[in-house]
């Protein structure tokens, strides 16, 4: 439709035939049809505004992006729709924005909405209204999180060569020193010895510390790739808890074991499975206090995927923790080395699994691994096959 179009026919509008009205307005008609549906079309969102900032028209993206319901929306104030926009500030004439949005409701979503003025002309100089577009920059975003996350353990696996190389060779020297002077120790009289052997037993302990840490580290940021086994993961998970059932009782935990019947072997390394599941029951039972501790591990499966998860009902994760809880040396416990959840995504990616976590303050924090399964069976029609419920 060319401008001026409407302007010029209501001018005319005493001097026009009744069936060439008839013609305009089955024109008007199939051009504002024809224009929704290109608008509906576009994954941008496209939001219609009049000059007072009242929504006029709204597409099917841009209902989505906000949680609109596009007949309810039409005729209300574009503030009053999305949360977060003022139109003081924004609808100025002659003024265009570019501006980005975080929206929660209906999903998570980063958004980019461009604002420009839909002029009047040089006849009239007015602002009609306005056009809102939309991009959601969610998936965009996510990418850039993951490169710059690569580009942070890359960085860290160069860091990781150079600690083994200027910390590690130093530690084995101090070690081999220390035993020297062990045996030396044992030749001297026991009064003298005593004081002495427990000033070394600290050096010794304090080395064999260092040496922990610097392999904690190492292992976390060093690429390694899987020896992958037929393994029941069950048996990892009992062997973990066997050379974890001191301190438990000691702490006085409650394990809580809800495991799947039937569960087939899975394609894993073990040994970095075993470690995966040391790390996050010493995290789940750090996280408790007093003698109502209870730690409960549940398991199911399907066709696709292994599902294990274990849960505490300890502190829990504040939310300004949990936006960080995987990076590296961040950590809410007094003593600890920030690297233990970085070591568990990894091992789980690795596999070709995901970890997700849940939790609230005073509450308890949740944790569950999703590992694919090497081999999938097939599912035939007419027997449908349920998948075994833990919860």
């Amino acid at each position: 439709m060319k401008s001026g179009f409407l302007e010029k026919l209501v001018a005319r509008l005493d001097r026009v035939e009744p069936g060439e009205v008839q013609q305009i307005v089955t024109r008007l008609i199939h051009e504002k049809g024809f224009l929704e549906k290109v608008f509906e079309a576009l994954q941008e969102g496209v939001i219609v505004l009049d000059p007072q900032g009242r929504i006029g028209f709204v597409n099917r993206a841009a209902s989505g992006f906000f949680g609109l319901d596009p007949e309810k929306a039409e005729g209300q104030p574009l503030a009053s729709q999305v949360r977060g926009l003022d139109w003081e500030t924004l609808g100025r004439p002659g003024r265009t924005i570019s501006r980005d949005l975080e929206v929660f409701y209906p999903e998570n979503r980063f958004l980019n909405f461009y604002l420009a003025p839909i002029d009047g002309g040089a006849e009239t100089g007015e602002t009609l209204g306005y056009v809102m577009l939309v991009r959601d920059l969610t998936s965009s975003r996510a990418e850039a999180e993951e490169t710059l996350e690569s580009e942070r353990l890359n960085a860290l696996t160069l860091l990781a060569a150079g600690v083994a190389h200027e910390i590690g060779n130093p530690l084995n020297s101090l070690d081999i020193h220390l035993q020297l002077l062990g045996r030396k120790l044992r030749k001297l009289p026991p009064g003298e010895r005593k004081p002495l052997e427990e000033h070394l037993a600290t050096a010794r302990g304090e080395i064999q510390r260092l040496d922990g840490i610097l392999k904690q580290f190492l292992h976390a940021v060093r690429p390694t790739l899987p020896r992958r086994e037929r393994q029941d993961l069950h048996a990892v998970l009992h062997e973990t808890l066997r050379l974890l059932e001191p301190e438990l009782e000691t702490r006085k935990i409650r394990v809580e074991l809800d495991l799947a019947q039937g569960m087939p072997q899975a394609e894993i390394d073990g040994g970095q499975f075993q470690q995966v599941f040391y790390n996050l029951l010493r995290n789940a039972y750090q996280a408790l206090s007093g003698e109502s501790g209870r730690i409960a591990i549940r398991s199911r499966f399907n066709d696709y995927e292994y599902v294990i998860s274990i849960e505490d009902n300890g502190s829990g994760i504040s939310p300004e923790h949990m936006g960080a809880i995987f990076e590296p040396y961040r950590t809410t416990k007094t003593s600890g080395s920030g690297l233990g959840l970085l070591i568990v995504r990894r091992i789980i990616r690795e596999h070709g699994g995901e970890i997700s976590i849940e939790s609230e303050e005073d509450r308890g924090t949740r944790v569950i691994i999703h590992l694919p399964r090497a081999e999938r069976t097939v599912r035939l029609l007419g027997s449908p096959e349920t998948m075994i419920e833990v919860d």
